[in-house]
């Protein structure tokens, strides 16, 4: 089955630390990188789209972060 995870946080190094675990765990992104400036906070925010195949059949209590 194919996982799908979107990845989100402020523009910092913390977003590309979020991603590149994500790479290392075997995802792989999906599409370009966004950034949109969050008004309510005040900050840019960045997001990735990721995908991982794996064993298994889909329900909704799968974890996607431990996967």
């Amino acid at each position: 089955m194919r996982l799908y995870r979107f990845l989100s946080e402020a523009d910092t190094s913390a977003f590309c630390h979020k991603v590149t675990e994500a790479l290392n765990k075997g995802w792989e992104l999906y599409g370009d990188p966004t950034q949109t400036f969050d008004h309510a906070s005040g900050v840019m925010r960045c997001g990735q789209a990721v995908i991982k195949e794996v064993d298994g059949t889909y329900t909704p209590d799968i974890k996607l972060g431990a996967q």
